[in-house]
């Protein structure tokens, strides 16, 4: 019977002669097996460096544009016989006028404040009881087949229609500047919302509907429970077009109305050749219209869901 001796492993030392000769051949060999024969040290871990290509991404396009665009003004101002003011004296020009931007003088005579202000009222009267007509109205023509078919065509017969186009209905029906300018919103703003929020009730999956039936729903749960939560986002893209749309109007509107607004202060100052004062108005109303649109993306973000693939 052979029986089996166990030796231990040997370990293989270089001698030192050897290890210097390799490391004046072949120095990055002799590195790289040194340090596989050593024990694995511990590696601090390592900060993240600051993104600064991803943060030159998001500003210097900006800055770029905006220099080019301050860029042709000041070229176009310097053209002769243009009256555009340069971008300097436009900048004079609206230190002067958001020194002050609520002073008021007189019904005629108000700042740029009280201007931005009250056309923003009546952008929020109009857009509201459009909201109040346009999503309800939406839900049932989506809802119902009859109802889509009925006003589909009226629908896309007074869409297209400019909504400048409805103001002197609305001076000869209410008899006032302000109610009619009003009126010209709720007709702009109505178009997108029910188009969206029908819509987003025809593309309802059948599934849910079929479940409904199962157990028997009511209408008024249907609409609730199913339709609401499904529509929501559908919902909130026509608001946000029909903001867009009724601050674009409002301008055209208070210039033929008249009155305090964003609108009638262009008139206004155009009537007193203060061109730079329009430019500012310009920026303004951008300005404006930019965080409407903001907030509003923002808002149908937070109701937006992403479909879970299985």
């Amino acid at each position: 019977m052979v029986s089996a001796v166990f030796h231990p492993p040997v370990e293989r030392v270089t001698p030192a002669p050897v290890a210097n000769a390799i490391e004046k051949i072949a120095p990055a060999a002799y590195s790289a097996r040194t340090k596989a024969e050593k024990p694995h040290e511990p590696v601090a871990p390592q900060m993240p460096g600051y993104d600064w290509r991803g943060l030159a991404l998001r500003v210097l396009p900006p800055v770029f544009g905006l220099a080019l665009l301050i860029g042709i003004w000041a070229l176009v101002a310097l053209s002769s016989g243009s009256g555009i003011p340069s971008p300097l004296e436009t900048w004079k020009q609206a230190l002067d006028v958001f020194s002050d931007p609520f002073y008021r003088k007189g019904p005629n005579d108000q700042g740029v404040g009280w201007n931005v202000l009250m056309s923003l009222e009546r952008v929020a009267l109009g857009f509201g009881l459009a909201a109040v007509v346009g999503i309800p109205a939406g839900f049932m023509i989506g809802r119902f087949e009859f109802l889509s078919r009925m006003f589909n065509p009226l629908i896309s017969l007074l869409r297209p229609v400019s909504p400048l186009a409805w103001l002197p209905i609305g001076l000869m029906v209410f008899k006032g500047a302000n109610p009619a300018a009003i009126w010209t919103i709720f007709i702009c703003s109505i178009w997108p919302m029910i188009i969206n929020t029908a819509v987003g009730v025809q593309r309802v999956p059948s599934d849910y509907m079929n479940v409904a039936r199962v157990l028997n729903l009511s209408e008024w749960k249907i609409a609730t429970k199913i339709l609401f939560p499904a529509v929501l986002p559908y919902m909130l893209t026509g608001v946000r077009l029909a903001v867009g749309t009724a601050w674009l109007v409002i301008v055209a509107a208070e210039m033929l109305t008249g009155g305090v607004g964003i609108g009638f202060w262009i008139w206004d100052e155009w009537n007193n050749l203060n061109v730079a004062s329009i430019i500012i108005a310009i920026f303004v109303i951008g300005i404006v219209g930019l965080v409407l649109e903001f907030a509003l993306i923002k808002l149908a973000s937070a109701f937006t869901f992403e479909e879970v693939k299985t």
